[in-house]
């Protein structure tokens, strides 16, 4: 096949982000070509302040490409959008496809098309994320109208003593922490597993987890962005990696 002529992706991804473009690389396979762009760094500023940042120079940020044709884009970073509650996610990338002349869409908004092909309702969370933003997450999926059954902590690093504050830091959670931390929880039946964020790295774990619990819904931000990113392009054979396979022969 000749490389240039395979599907274009872009992706827009926060600057110390480490697991997006290889996820993205490992779940497309040699079916699709990705090109990335970078949020700028944002010294001093505040984890809050950093996200609101990213929106407001998301659409300049798109024109990076410059003439480059793309048949998507994803932007990789689920933060962000969380501040914008579901309603104005679309609305805002709806306004960037436009801009762009291709379909643009948010990892957040490509998780809701996914749960609505899965007829997914019901979600269990695991979270990367600082309590304050773990918050967010949960009330932008309960205004998208899904239901939150409960909320699975990975943080980067355990307190150090009982009643002691954990660190959180995507970019260091590891696969051992991920699958510790969900086998240490009695999940209902009938939720469907969400890894919130393009950061923590999850491939791994969501391997082992399907082969432990073959019934249950798995999902992971860059996961569903991957399934949109196939979806919208009109790839139709077979996806390269067992995950998204297993995803797509799932979903209506």
């Amino acid at each position: 096949m000749d490389l240039f002529s395979l599907p274009r992706l872009g992706v827009v991804v926060p600057p110390e982000n480490p697991t997006a473009e290889p996820e993205f690389n490992q779940l497309l396979g040699a079916g699709m070509n990705v090109y990335t762009s970078r949020f700028p760094v944002t010294p001093g500023a505040g984890l809050r302040a950093m996200l609101e940042t990213y929106n407001e120079v998301l659409p300049a940020l798109l024109g990076s490409f410059g003439a480059l044709r793309l048949d998507a884009t994803v932007v990789a970073c689920s933060a962000s959008h969380y501040l914008l509650e579901p309603a104005g996610d679309r609305a805002f990338c709806d306004a960037l496809s436009e801009r762009a002349g291709s379909p643009v869409q948010s990892s957040t908004q490509a998780t809701l098309a996914a749960c609505e092909a899965l007829g997914v309702r019901r979600l269990t969370l695991v979270s990367p994320y600082e309590p304050w933003l773990t918050d967010t997450s949960r009330a932008f999926w309960e205004r998208a109208g899904l239901t939150v059954d409960g909320v699975v902590f990975v943080p980067a690093e355990e307190a150090a003593s009982p009643g002691g504050t954990a660190h959180f830091d995507p970019y260091k959670v590891t696969t051992e922490a991920i699958l510790r931390r969900i086998r240490e929880r009695e999940l209902p039946a009938g939720t469907a597993l969400l890894c919130t964020g393009t950061g923590m790295g999850t491939l791994a774990a969501l391997t082992e987890l399907a082969r432990t619990e073959p019934d249950r819904t798995l999902l992971t931000s860059n996961l569903a962005s991957a399934w949109w990113a196939r979806r919208v392009v009109g790839e139709t054979g077979p996806a390269s990696h067992p995950l998204l396979r297993r995803l797509e022969g799932a979903a209506v």
